[in-house]
């Protein structure tokens, strides 16, 4: 009965529109209410004692090391380089996109940011040179997912500590997935164009010139040691993850005030603006979460959903398939982050039973709420995408398609073939 009110009431309150944070309450103290005999005041007190972490810290400060970079010409100087790299071929600016999106992935760590920051730039660019408004601004989104993928990653930040599982770990596994799901965006993008005739502009150059690649490198140096900076200093053992988030802030600061010199103090302000409304809205979706899945767990309903999972078959790529399956369809209607806190404590002890090592889950549970960004319709990055490029929601969601199947194929990679996550973590141990 309690699991019955528990997620009907939540169910009721997506559909009716209530926002994801209040319905993971309201349900919670649904349940509470009419199936136990708890003090509903246990809610209240689990979200605020939640969010008294010291690795959770990372998660603003690597929002605002993100937002100071895009104000303070890191993503520009990463559009150039990208440019050069691949502006040439067939396609080229939608590579171009694909490309820079990877390397401000490695800054940011948010999927949005990610999309606002190279698709501010680069969909009206595309649309100009005469690529379609839907296929332009699907490209910005489906690329922009990787912003959780490639570290520094904030979902593996929050995985991470609501499984008690490695963060530094988390990041080196995110590697070789981010880059095969990049590559795998690049393939969809090139026959796309190909079919569609969208070549590259005579006056960008037809073909690769290591002379203007170098140039455009040399001018970005800068911005290319922010990763090296972050992970080197987490796995040479100089700084936690949460320190190297402050360092990464700092670092943005000085290269975007005193170096490229395009961070005005009213940037300056309005980046800390909105890294506070961003993270506040983000702190209370993580606080109600864990008040959602602490009361599921003294229910033991992880439990009893482990047990009907393991009776349906102990073999774990059925389990991971299954559990695939449903990811999607969550990240169809539920945020990345109230995801994660809900289902990790649910679906992370089922996996280990079956033999499947922490990390690698990890990386299969972000990969699939990283598809979620992009899948109508909740789709935030789709959000995204309409609003800087000013293309309508429906032309993205139909344009998007091709590059949602793509990102799926990856998937099951990544699930069926842990090497691919675990060989750069077991380096480093």
């Amino acid at each position: 009965m309690t699991i019955g009110i528990l997620f009907g009431t939540l169910f009721a309150c997506l559909l009716i529109g209530v926002p994801i944070a209040i319905a993971l309450g309201v349900s919670a103290l649904a349940a509470i209410y009419f199936g136990t005999t708890l003090p509903l005041g246990i809610i209240t007190q689990k979200a605020f004692t939640s969010l008294d972490s010291f690795p959770l810290l990372a998660i603003p400060f690597f929002m605002l090391a993100g937002i100071l970079m895009g104000k303070g010409g890191v993503s520009k100087r990463l559009l150039d380089l990208a440019a050069a790299m691949v502006g040439w071929m067939t396609g080229g600016l939608s590579m171009v996109t694909i490309l820079a999106c990877m390397f401000f992935a490695a800054i940011s760590g948010s999927g949005p940011a990610t999309v606002a920051a190279i698709g501010g730039f680069m969909i009206p660019a595309m649309v100009a040179r005469n690529y379609s408004g839907g296929f332009a601004s699907a490209v910005a989104a489906s690329a922009g997912s990787i912003g959780v993928i490639i570290p520094p990653s904030i979902p593996f930040v929050l995985y991470g500590v609501i499984g008690s599982v490695s963060v530094g770990s988390m990041f080196l596994a995110g590697i070789l997935p981010g880059l095969l799901i990049g590559a795998v965006l690049m393939m969809t993008a090139y026959i796309i164009s190909r079919k569609r005739g969208y070549r590259p502009d005579p006056a960008d150059g037809t073909k690769f010139v290591f002379k203007d690649v170098a140039k455009a490198f040399w001018d970005a140096k800068w911005a290319l040691l922010i990763p090296v900076i972050i992970l080197g200093g987490i796995y040479g053992g100089v700084f936690s993850p949460t320190e190297a988030a402050v360092v990464a802030v700092v670092y943005a600061i000085i290269i975007g005030k005193f170096v490229y010199k395009e961070l005005t103090w009213h940037g300056l302000f309005e980046s800390f603006r909105q890294a506070v409304v961003i993270n506040a809205t983000t702190m209370i979706i993580i606080g109600l979460s864990v008040s959602f899945a602490y009361f599921m767990t003294i229910q033991q309903i992880p439990g009893e959903i482990s047990s009907y999972l393991t009776a349906l078959s102990t073999n774990p790529f059925v389990i991971l398939l299954a559990i695939n399956l449903l990811l999607l369809v969550v990240g169809m209607f539920i945020d990345t982050i109230s995801a994660l806190v809900v289902l990790t404590p649910i679906l992370l002890p089922i996996v280990v039973a079956v033999g499947v090592d922490p990390v690698h889950f990890g990386v299969i549970l972000v990969a699939n709420l990283a598809i979620g960004f992009i899948t109508p319709p909740l789709g935030v990055n789709l959000f995204v995408a309409s609003s800087v490029g000013g293309v309508q929601f429906e032309r993205i969601a139909i344009a998007v398609l091709p590059f949602m199947f793509a990102m799926i194929v990856c998937l099951l990679v990544i699930t069926f073939i842990p090497e691919l996550s675990l060989w750069l973590p077991g380096l480093y141990e």
